[in-house]
């Protein structure tokens, strides 16, 4: 991450532009941290300044769902730490990511997305932007070879995720950059699992940037928020299309989020430690298949992951010599980690893929995408990682392998 500029002129850290970036030094009452303006409604003191801000379009507030003070300085603070001139919060990142694509496709237009993206975003364009017309096209990821076939004249947007989740795959995002210019596309991705500390895709050339700031930017597993980073001029339609469709987040939930980021390096410091530790430990225990983490050898994307991403995150997959019953039986003996879904907070959480999110699909349907029985996902926390990987020898010494599978082992 390219760090930002002190007043000084002299370049500044992660750490320290996490905690004062997009922000004001002397604030309202001399505060140390911003207000909570938990006002629906902004007033005028007559009615001349009310003909000066629509006939001038002067910079001022004016009704909640267009903008309030507390979201506009977690939106600068969002678009600093990413690199970029503009941030829109959301609150969500579906709602970022829907708002964003029907700001900018028209009927006719299509869309290539690599297959591994988040399958919610993936649905929402392939059964509801089919409903207007969009065309999405979907291509294994990492083959760039395909997915510059799938490129048409009516492609107006390339979408990528980078890692994925749950198999941690990374792409080559200034190869995916260059691919949207040659072509004068757009380019789309969701960095939610690097977060702006492990990677910057803005600084490669991609358009805009996607995060579910419900994880790692939030970081306590208390909020829900989405945010799109990108160039100014790119982002005024967005902006104008969320004031119509109102996907806005409260001034509480944006002060929550403002607070979460003072500690994002810090947080990702030791979940990039942690996640590490713990793939490290696990690739090597004699009960476990095999591990998903793009900072092991092993990984398929480990030589582009060393180069463009700074840490390798707090989330990892793995498999269980065994079968669905065993990975269940390890999912419920951790100690430390608590059983649900998504990830990035503080607290360490597991689930099982099979139950928890692919549930609903037919085997066929979980094999097609890569979702095993005996796999299980761990989104790390920030604690001790010698207390993670105790528990985790603990719970695997508790597990027993199906004797038909052990003789095969």
């Amino acid at each position: 991450m390219t760090s930002g500029n002190h007043e000084s002129g002299r370049e500044t850290g992660p750490s320290t532009n996490c905690v004062h970036a997009g922000e004001s030094r002397q604030k309202a009452q001399n505060a140390i941290t911003d207000a909570i303006y938990a006002s629906s409604t902004f007033t005028f003191r007559d009615n001349d300044e009310v003909i000066d801000f629509v006939t001038s379009n002067a910079s001022r507030h004016e009704y909640g769902r267009y903008s309030n003070p507390s979201e506009q300085v977690v939106e600068q603070k969002l678009a600093e730490l990413e690199g970029g001139e503009s941030a829109v919060l959301f609150a969500s990142g579906m709602a970022g990511l829907s708002t964003l694509l029907l700001a900018k496709l028209r009927a006719g237009d299509e869309i290539v997305f690599f297959d591994e993206c988040y399958h919610r975003s993936r649905e929402f364009c392939s059964r509801h932007l089919a409903k207007f017309g969009v065309i999405t096209h979907q291509v294994k990821t990492g083959d760039f070879e395909a997915f510059e076939r799938a490129i048409t004249p009516k492609t107006k947007m390339l979408v990528a995720e980078c890692p994925t989740n749950p198999h941690l795959s990374v792409i080559d995002v200034e190869r995916f950059a260059a691919i949207g210019r040659e072509n004068g596309i757009e380019t789309l991705i969701d960095a939610t699992l690097a977060t702006p500390y492990n990677l910057r895709p803005l600084s490669y050339g991609i358009d805009y940037v996607l995060h579910s700031a419900t994880k790692y930017l939030g970081g306590h597993n208390d909020l829900l928020a989405g945010v799109v980073i990108g160039s100014a001029k790119q982002m005024e339609e967005v902006r104008y299309l969320r004031g119509i469709i109102g996907g806005i987040n409260s001034p509480h939930n944006c002060y929550l989020l403002q607070r979460g980021l003072k500690t994002l390096a810090l947080r990702m410091e030791q979940q990039n430690k942690n996640g590490l530790a713990l793939a490290e430990f696990l690739e090597e225990h004699p009960k476990v298949d095999r591990v998903w983490y793009p900072g092991l050898t092993s990984h398929r994307d480990y030589e582009v992951a060393r180069t463009q991403l700074r840490g390798f995150g707090g989330l990892l997959t793995f498999t269980v010599h065994g079968d669905a019953g065993t990975a269940s039986q390890l999912v419920s003996s951790v100690r430390i980690p608590k059983i649900g879904p998504s990830l990035g907070g503080v607290e360490s959480l597991i689930e099982q893929p099979l139950y928890m999110s692919y549930f609903s699909m037919t085997p066929e349907q979980r094999k097609a995408v890569g979702i095993e029985d005996t796999m299980i996902r761990v989104a790390l926390g920030i604690e001790d990682t010698s207390d993670l990987i105790a528990d985790f020898e603990q719970a695997l010494a508790q597990v027993e392998i199906p004797a038909s599978v052990r003789a095969s082992v």
